[in-house]
């Protein structure tokens, strides 16, 4: 399996001497490809369970969505400059400098905020408009409840997300408030060959830095295998991939595969984390930009469909559990069985340890519910988010969903399959029997999600 592993505006007045280019960091011995994506605080939640149906389909519409509803957490400061074009290393060659001058104004270092998974995360984006619309991968957005964009001159901006392809792993944000950005200069991806020398960039390791490795193309037209160790989506295949020697890390999401000419041809999204022993037998793999730039084009003409999301998906506000099973007290016990709960060291982070807390801002204090609703199907709920449509009506942890809007629930499979063919803003009836036994009903009005 693979794992999934930015800059902008001149500045005005004079240019601040920037500091060199950190060395590439080596990789770390995680033994499987992987999505190039720095996580900058381990979330709590196990890979068993999802935030909260982030599973939008063709029903979305091309019109702008809001941001999701929750307030998210600040993320912490950049920790260093960005080097601006011209700054080097000693390592650093003059041919690769070169490529470096022309590609990295048109890039960012992007870092998200997973608010709902306790975690933080860093990678990298491309700016493709000069009004800041930014190309990454869907898994550097993936359940964030804040995006913020960083340029090479150091300008800061939130950014909102206009849509993505969970299938495809291509993510199109906007980086509010932008105007006069550099852009990355385009390349050809139909053109290159097994052999071309290229250069992959990103924010290696989260080192709030661009940062160069040299390579070749090594393979073309590739299928991989790619996941993340958190998140909803955990393995995706991608098709037609650019497979390459350069030393792609974790951070390099998102970041640019250039040519020779210093064009961008792909975008990094995974690469071979293999160890140290096996480094020069590691790989790297980028989409071809053109792939990516024609879902950007579907996206930006607002053209949702089976694969492609508009804006922000719906939200109820719950934790829930993942499968097919049916029954509640499976759905518990496959929480507490070591999918992050009860004997994964879960349980007593702060909560009051059964699980029947109000509301959660994070899943860092969730814990398997002690009391359950006695019904035979339905979806589990493991706790409510704070602010959220569920807890405004009234769910509590405990509480199994059984039907939304007359039609009967239940898996959590089944609960995500309903409720992620509305849009924001949506109302729908939801019927939920409570712990102690109370059968309810009550119109809940979807907010807009983090997206997937």
């Amino acid at each position: 399996m693979q794992d999934y592993s930015g800059y902008g505006q001149p500045p005005a007045g004079p240019t601040m001497p920037m500091p060199p280019m950190p060395p590439r960091p080596p990789r770390r011995r995680v033994g499987a490809l992987s999505y190039l994506l720095v996580a900058l605080a381990a979330g709590a939640l196990g890979a068993g369970s999802v935030v909260a149906l982030y599973h939008p389909t063709a029903n979305n519409t091309s019109q702008a969505s809001p941001q999701p509803s929750s307030s998210a957490l600040n993320p912490p400061p950049p920790s260093s400059a960005v080097p601006q074009p011209g700054s080097s290393s000693p390592s650093t060659s003059a041919g690769e400098q070169a490529i470096v001058n022309k590609v990295a104004p048109g890039l960012v270092i992007i870092n998200t905020t997973l608010q709902y998974n306790s975690e933080q995360a860093a990678a990298t984006g491309m700016v493709i408009t000069s009004g800041g619309l930014v190309l990454t991968n869907n898994h550097v957005i993936e359940d964030s409840t804040s995006i913020v964009a960083r340029t090479a001159n150091g300008q800061r901006y939130q950014a909102k997300v206009v849509g993505y392809d969970v299938t495809g792993d291509v993510a199109l944000i906007q980086l509010q408030g932008a105007s006069g950005l550099k852009t990355v200069p385009i390349g050809n991806s139909a053109a290159i060959k097994t052999g071309d020398s290229v250069v992959a960039m990103g924010n290696a390791e989260g080192q709030s830095a661009i940062v160069p490795a040299v390579g070749q193309v090594t393979a073309l037209n590739q299928t991989i295998t790619a996941g993340d160790q958190g998140g909803s989506v955990t393995q995706e295949t991608l098709h037609n991939m650019i497979q390459t020697n350069a030393d792609i890390v974790s951070g390099d999401s998102g970041g640019p595969l250039a040519n020779s000419a210093g064009q961008v041809i792909g975008m990094d999204t995974a690469g071979n984390d293999g160890g140290f022993a096996v480094q020069q037998n590691s790989s790297g793999y980028a989409i071809p930009i053109q792939n990516a730039l024609a879902v950007v084009a579907q996206i930006r003409q607002g053209q949702a469909s089976s694969t492609v999301t508009i804006g922000y998906p719906p939200f109820m506000g719950v934790y829930i559990g993942q499968g097919s099973n049916s029954d509640p007290q499976a759905q518990a016990q496959l929480q507490n069985g070591g999918n992050g709960f009860g004997g994964n060291g879960f349980g007593g982070f702060g909560g009051n340890g059964n699980g029947n807390q109000n509301c959660y801002t994070s899943d860092q204090n969730l814990v398997a519910p002690a009391n359950i609703a006695n019904v035979n199907s339905g979806t589990l709920i493991l706790g409510t988010i704070c602010g959220g449509p569920a807890m405004a009506a009234g769910m509590t942890a405990g509480s199994v969903i059984t039907a939304v809007n007359g039609q009967a629930i239940g898996s959590p499979d089944s609960l995500t399959g309903v409720v992620s063919k509305f849009k924001p803003g949506t109302t729908i009836n939801v019927t939920w029997v409570s712990p102690s036994g109370h059968r309810s009903t009550s119109s809940i009005k979807l907010s807009a999600g983090p997206p997937q």
